[in-house]
């Protein structure tokens, strides 16, 4: 029967002897760890940072886009035709059961001004609907309401951004600010919203009824015309549904015959915004993939040193099974070796990638998150390499010959 606890203490002390050499030994598995733990640190941090901006967007998001004109055979880009109109988003709640809310939206950038500051931002002229499309409260104030819609009111709800840079620390609700020279009252602020998944910065906005920006901003085309419609499907499930009614629908409003292009585009944003998530998840495995290769590096050196090891002891390993010590005594205490050295580097492994993945964050201000999931997987991990790679030493000192073992010199 192997005789663990003094096994272990025999273990322990052949270590202490070479403490360097230990010390070294056990880098690799340490620099693996947190290699490994730092690299899925980043990653996290990528993939939440990606979904809390997708949740920003807001959730079962279409958007329909007007089509692209052509000009001497050269066919020029999506939107480049005004096509769609406020006619065709009242339709779109009217007759599309899949969807749930559909907002207009006509927009431009306008200089700012309140007082003796100015601020260039993006206007958006729409409906109170698009606080429901894009799940926005505000912080303080109220929306507008149809009534402003119908009769072209000048009031406005402000983001976070162009609060910041025009009032400092003044309430800007009630205040009137001036767009186009136009005088506009801000009736809400919108809560902050942060960057959206392409780095835009959503908060750096502007709304106000969609008839106003038509009437007394940035005229149109033609009476009532917008530049896109934004549309919130009822559900993720009613998706494709919405996707296809709003195609048969607003084909039958334009009189797009079967077999001709369509004069617009529905895209789906939640599935764009999906794919930059899943494309995040791979960049984190391949992160994790390429950082466990320095856990084998320093598997492959635990092994190494091991087998030197089993070369400079086999005059103690032959005194040992003299004594009384069988095969197993013999395979335990090497194995024992290799197990310890793996999981003390494993834990100082831990100690570093979390200092390391904090050092990342505050040096280069990516965000980073350590689950306790990537600290018991490195640490499991790091135990299976001391097993794995100590096993072949710990069998070939147990096969070793008492006799010879003991005239080795």
């Amino acid at each position: 029967m192997i005789d663990l606890p003094s096994t272990v203490k025999i273990s322990f002390r052949a270590l202490k002897v070479n403490k360097m050499r230990s010390l070294l030994t056990m880098l690799g598995i340490i620099i693996g760890v947190g290699a490994v733990i730092a690299m899925l640190a980043v990653g996290t941090g990528a993939r939440q940072q990606i979904a809390e901006q997708i949740a920003s967007m807001g959730s079962n998001l279409l958007i329909v886009m007007p089509g692209s004109t052509t000009s001497g055979g050269v066919r020029m880009g999506s939107g480049t035709q005004p096509t769609l109109s406020m006619a065709d988003s009242e339709a779109i709640i009217r007759e599309a059961t899949s969807v749930a809310y559909a907002a207009p939206v006509l927009s431009g950038i306008a200089q700012i001004i309140y007082g003796g500051e100015n601020w260039s931002t993006g206007i958006q002229g729409t409906t109170p609907s698009m606080l429901n499309v894009r799940d926005w409260n505000l912080s303080e104030g109220r929306p507008f309401t149809m009534e402003d819609v119908r009769n072209a009111t000048k009031v406005c709800l402000l983001g976070q951004t162009v609060v910041d840079n025009l009032f400092g620390g003044i309430d800007p609700v009630g205040q009137s600010i001036r767009i186009k020279n136009i005088p506009f009252t801000v009736i809400g602020i919108l809560e902050e919203k942060g960057q959206s998944p392409n780095g835009q910065d959503q908060d750096d906005t502007i709304y106000v009824p969609v008839t106003t920006a038509q009437k007394k901003l940035f005229g149109t085309s033609f009476p009532g015309m917008i530049r896109i419609i934004m549309i919130k499907a009822k559900g993720p499930e009613y998706m494709d549904q919405a996707e296809t009614q709003l195609d048969e629908l607003l084909r039958q409003r334009h009189h797009i015959q079967p077999g001709r292009d369509s004069d617009f585009s529905v895209r789906n944003l939640t599935q764009m915004m999906q794919t930059a998530e899943q494309s995040t998840a791979v960049m984190t495995l391949l992160l994790g993939a390429i950082a466990s290769v320095s856990l084998l590096v320093g598997g492959i050196g635990i092994m190494n040193i091991m087998l030197v090891s089993v070369t400079e002891r086999t005059r103690e390993i032959g005194i040992r099974m003299a004594v009384g010590a069988n095969t197993w005594d013999i395979r335990t205490q090497f194995l024992m070796e290799a197990l310890a050295l793996s999981l003390i580097g494993g834990v100082l492994g831990i100690a570093g990638g979390m200092t390391g993945a904090q050092a990342i964050s505050a040096m280069a201000g990516w965000p980073t998150i350590v689950s306790p999931m990537s600290i018991l997987l490195a640490f499991c991990f790091s135990a299976l390499i001391g097993v794995f790679f100590g096993f072949y030493p710990a069998y070939k000192a147990s096969l070793l010959d008492p006799i010879e073992a003991l005239r080795y010199e």
